[in-house]
């Protein structure tokens, strides 16, 4: 991921949990998502959103249960399951909307990346960086088998924004609407304004830049 993105992965252990000194940095670095994914337990319902908005560019990593978003988490075992994945997919493929970013702000998606083993060949939608996405693709897989049967599913999206000045803030409700077993997000978000975190919700889906 770009720098700004790993300044905020690294930033949220420092609000949500002291950091452990053993880590080297490069350590810290081959194992950002096994301790990300250590800052709160698999709990349905809820998901975590973390965003870095730095001059035109925009990026946002959401990380959520597979049960938020489709409703199971077992492997598909049918054409409705298959049917919800496929949904799913589709949605999470239309950022702009989940996110509530305004057509003023001029955003385009220049890259998005999605890793979960429930999401099968949902992998075609990188648009770039397309070997290092299936190297993680195969950790993730490794990792869903070791939680126990958990399974998370995680969308990287990366935006050049021509009018930055108009993204007065995020707003999830189109998340919550779309995805109805959502309840919560948990979000870290750093911008113009500094650092912030929050809890969002279907009653209070926004939070300002």
């Amino acid at each position: 991921m770009e720098l700004t993105m790993r300044h905020l992965l690294l930033a949220v252990p420092v609000l949500l949990l002291p950091l452990t000194s053993s880590h080297a940095q490069e350590e810290h670095h081959h194992h950002k998502h096994e301790e990300a994914s250590s800052l709160s337990a698999h709990e349905h319902g809820s998901a975590r959103l973390n965003a870095a908005l730095d001059g035109n560019r925009l990026e946002l990593e959401l990380i959520s249960p597979a049960m938020n978003l489709l409703g199971f988490e077992h492997a598909p075992a049918n054409a409705a399951d298959e049917a919800k994945i496929a949904s799913a997919r589709s949605q999470l493929e239309q950022p702009l909307a989940l996110f509530g970013l305004p057509a003023a702000a001029g955003c385009s998606v220049s890259e998005q990346q999605f890793a979960g083993d429930l999401l099968g060949s949902a992998h075609a939608g990188y648009q770039r960086g397309d070997e290092h996405a299936h190297k993680q693709e195969h950790k993730h897989d490794h990792d869903d088998h070791e939680a126990g049967g958990h399974s998370d599913i995680e969308a990287h999206y990366q935006f050049d924004c021509s009018k930055p000045d108009a993204l007065q803030a995020l707003d999830l409700k189109g998340l919550f609407e779309r995805f109805p077993g959502m309840e919560k997000i948990q979000v870290q978000l750093i911008g113009p304004n500094g650092q912030q975190g929050a809890e969002l919700t279907p009653a209070r889906a926004q939070l300002p830049f």
